[in-house]
């Protein structure tokens, strides 16, 4: 597909100012690629696709992983980490143990920072918006996953099943950051991930 055919499929949104069609357009020279720009042609009303912030879990059994099948769309029943969207005003790791708390009903003790990871999230109606992905590892502690929330199914996957099943993730990164979080656990050296890791740890 050439760009001009993939730019008149791109989806339209109406602007909050006018009610005119709106697209995005790229910021141009200066910016990392993949940066847009949305700006209306008739008040030149603009925004820019910030990035969204999210937060995850990537939860270890003993040789074992939790995945849950997600049970909304987008990606309604693809395999998914624990996790979801910052809520304004939230600290990052409570976020990330609220959203496991409302998706599994587990707690977990100490929390190692993983990394951060970009991506991409589908909204209808107004498309792709990029995001943000901090995650941390823990050890499970106790009980037992009961899907709820965004969730329609929770289950443990051996790692060494998990490649098998990255067809079936939801997600580009999580292959990214389920490779680093088995590198941690073997005791391999972190990596310096895209951002410093010490500015996700907290106790």
């Amino acid at each position: 597909m050439t760009a001009g055919r993939a730019r008149r499929r791109a989806p339209t949104f109406t602007c909050a100012r006018c009610g005119r069609p709106l697209r995005r357009t790229p910021r141009g020279a200066g910016h990392p690629p993949g940066s847009l720009m949305i700006q209306c042609p008739h008040c030149r009303s603009r925004i820019y696709d910030y990035p969204r912030l999210c937060v995850g879990f990537i939860v270890v059994k003993g040789d074992r992983v939790l995945l849950l099948t997600r049970g909304h769309t987008p990606k309604r029943g693809w395999l998914d980490l624990p996790g979801g969207f910052l809520e304004a005003g939230e600290d990052l790791l409570a976020a990330a143990r609220r959203e496991l708390r409302e998706e599994t009903g587990l707690s977990v003790g100490r929390a190692t920072p993983l990394g951060t990871y970009w991506d991409s999230y589908p909204l209808p109606g107004f498309g792709r918006f990029p995001t943000l992905n901090f995650y941390w590892l823990a050890r499970w502690r106790s009980g037992e996953p009961r899907a709820a929330d965004d969730a329609a199914a929770a289950e443990w996957v051996a790692l060494s099943a998990l490649a098998g099943r990255r067809k079936r993730f939801s997600w580009a990164h999580m292959s990214r950051a389920l490779r680093d979080a088995r590198r941690l656990l073997r005791g391999a050296p972190q990596r310096r991930n895209d951002m410093i890791r010490q500015s996700i740890s907290r106790p």
